[in-house]
């Protein structure tokens, strides 16, 4: 099984997932900019898309970040990442990943483009605050994540995206309950040895 990701990227949740699963998995880095693999291989080739991540299994390219999560928190049931299917609690990690994707990781876009205007960029910041809004209100029960008191697959992904706040200007200290949130997460030893592996911690 490897993994395609970009150091820092919403691919990171699913290293995350691989790494609090274990067992044997390799990690690629992508260059998205040039299209390139760090073993030099086109990665249209591997993924038309040329986002990150894919993960290549059993002779197959999964794309889409939320597909793999869920995937893989399948794959290892005993790990208890991802609720049955068919149940309620399986209905709000789906919820969570989906508004991780559509909208807390669309709303930082205009923060990582180059050609954004200031304005843009502060229209974007307090669109992600809005977005940050319901992640708090998510904990505001005393829940430990975002579903509930066991660690997910919504928890990895929302915990990556949201930490792009630390990189664009965005005090993650204005949620309390999240910022206690993000504090527990990147304390789970799966984390550290991934936020070292992709450069972000020392």
């Amino acid at each position: 099984m490897k993994l395609y990701i970009k150091p820092g990227a919403c691919s990171m949740a699913s290293h995350i997932i691989l790494a609090e699963i274990g067992g044997d998995f390799a990690v690629e880095i992508v260059d998205t900019a040039n299209g390139e693999t760090a073993s030099g291989a086109n990665y249209r080739d591997i993924n038309p898309k040329g986002k990150v991540p894919a993960l290549e299994v059993e002779g197959e390219v999964l794309t889409e970040g939320p597909a793999i999560l869920q995937f893989l928190g399948d794959r290892a049931p005993g790990r208890g990442l991802a609720p049955a299917g068919g149940t309620m609690a399986r209905a709000r990690v789906n919820e969570v990943l989906n508004f991780t994707g559509t909208e807390l990781h669309v709303a930082f876009g205009p923060l990582f483009s180059p050609s954004a205007t200031e304005a843009q960029k502060e229209a974007a910041r307090q669109a992600v605050a809005g977005r940050l809004d319901w992640l708090e209100g998510r904990l505001a029960d005393g829940r430990a994540h975002l579903t509930g008191d066991a660690f997910t697959i919504a928890d990895a992904y929302a915990f990556v995206v949201a930490n792009w706040a630390n990189f664009t200007g965005i005090a993650l200290s204005r949620w309390p309950r999240l910022s206690a949130f993000m504090a527990r997460v990147a304390a789970r030893p799966a984390v550290q040895r991934v936020l070292q592996a992709e450069g972000l911690a020392a």
